[in-house]
């Protein structure tokens, strides 16, 4: 498996490539970041969202990642604490 790289892209700002094809979205995933994960999740799911992969912790944070109603897969995240 290759290893997923990560770019700054300007201030507060990063990129992301997956570069093992097998793994590799169909489309980009915009990732949000949010100051609190759970009521992010509450609010999603009351509008509609579905949430198809459970939160997960990372280097530098925890997320998870959302279907909206129109089909768009999203993901959302909140920093560790320092």
């Amino acid at each position: 498996m290759a290893a997923k790289r990560s770019e700054r892209a300007g201030e507060g700002q990063s990129l992301g490539f997956q570069a093992d094809g097998e793994e590799a979205p169909g489309a980009p995933l915009v990732v949000i970041e949010v100051d609190d994960l759970a009521s992010t999740r509450a609010a999603v799911e009351a509008a509609g969202g579905t949430v198809t992969v459970e939160p997960f912790d990372f280097p530098g944070g925890t997320r998870f990642h959302v279907r909206e109603p129109s089909g768009n897969e999203l993901a959302v995240w909140v920093r560790a604490a320092a």
